[in-house]
């Protein structure tokens, strides 16, 4: 038994090490000399092959959402690629559907550029932009949780659709990896000169480490965007809104548009929190859009210390308690994909239609 333990792990360890091998070799020996891209059959740029699909765009100011940064996990990468690609990766095949794998589309930061490769990119993604910000405050929301606001320096405005999110740039610090991360946007989109971003600290991450420890007011600071389709249906159903922590924020940035568009609909908003000290900004939300809309929202805290005489368990207790008008509303939902996941799994037991439930979740 143990000569047999023995022998899978020498096994085992000489695996790894000749995939180690082969990954170094194939990023400091392997010359793949001078590759073209074509882009929609109309624009052609050279690069030196060998990198990610995904970071030849970005050299060419060319962004392509990647909430990970380029890590395969997300699955947000994704391009046609019409000629030029290669073999599909196992890495790509969990994030990649029936019509997607027959319509030739893959993960751009997957796809090496070993060759002359021929792609195509939607317009509306060809229009996102860089924004160069100065680092104009830092505000601590919770023991986690800040909220950055990022004054636009080139370009000096943007233009966005509330519930979208944008990917910040981390410098390298102390040797660790450059890197892109998404945020959703949480200003008010009237405020066009400036963006915010609610950033929870992950451990141990890149960019919320940089955030965190390094970044200080009066930086320069990367941004690229608008991204996604998140947003509120033009529809007048009455509206619930799910989030905890960081999730508030593209519900944040929807009610400030809301509150500009004199939007008349029934809107209750579910904010949960592990305790109190997760709950955060409930005072401000209720004095600037209370009054000016048909609003409500509701704190929920799953343990509840200190007397807290709130909404008490998890928000999805709390949505299944109060929530009587399910079939005729519609659900915007931010979170972690389990906590998305229980929300629906509650709003279609209450009798809402699934085609009325709208998320974003976090990877």
């Amino acid at each position: 038994m143990l000569t047999t333990l023995l022998s899978v792990t020498i096994i085992s360890a000489f695996g790894a090490l000749l995939a180690g091998i082969i990954v170094l070799a194939d990023k400091f020996i392997a010359n793949y000399g001078e590759c073209t891209i074509t882009l929609n059959k109309d624009t052609q740029f050279n690069i030196n092959g060998g990198i990610p699909l995904l970071e030849a765009l970005v050299q060419q100011k060319i962004f392509i959402p990647s909430a990970c940064g380029g890590k395969g996990t997300c699955g947000y990468c994704k391009v046609k690629v019409i000629e030029g690609a290669g073999p599909l990766l196992p890495t790509e095949e969990p994030y990649l559907d029936k019509k997607e794998l027959e319509n030739s589309i893959r993960l751009s930061c997957q796809v090496k550029v070993r060759n002359n490769i021929d792609i195509f990119i939607p317009e509306e993604l060809l229009s996102v932009k860089e924004y160069i910000c100065t680092c104009a405050d830092i505000k601590d929301l919770t023991y986690d949780i800040k909220q950055f606001r990022f004054k636009l320096e080139n370009p000096q405005t943007i233009e966005y659709v509330p519930g979208q999110y944008v990917q910040l740039f981390a410098p390298s610090i102390n040797g660790s990896e450059e890197v892109y991360r998404a945020y959703s946007i949480s200003s008010d989109p009237a405020d066009k000169g400036y963006i915010e971003l609610i950033i929870r600290l992950v451990p141990d991450g890149i960019c919320t480490t940089y955030c965190f420890e390094h970044l200080k007011v009066g930086d320069t600071v990367k941004l690229n965007g608008p991204y996604g389709e998140f947003r509120l249906a033009d529809t007048s159903a009455p509206i619930l809104f799910i989030a905890g922590g960081s999730g508030m924020a593209p519900i944040k940035c929807i009610l400030h548009h809301m509150k500009n568009t004199k939007n008349s609909r029934e809107a209750v908003y579910f904010f949960g929190g592990n305790t109190e000290r997760d709950l955060f900004l409930i005072d401000e939300l209720k004095k600037e859009f209370e009054s000016s809309l048909k609003f409500k929202i509701v704190p929920v805290v799953a343990t509840p210390q200190n007397g807290y005489i709130g909404e008490k368990g998890f928000v999805t207790h709390a949505v299944e308690r109060s929530v009587k008008n399910a079939p005729q509303a519609e659900a915007y939902l931010c979170g972690s994909p389990g906590m998305i996941d229980a929300c629906i799994s509650v709003l279609t037991k209450l009798g809402m239609d699934v085609s009325k439930v709208y998320y974003d979740k976090f990877s």
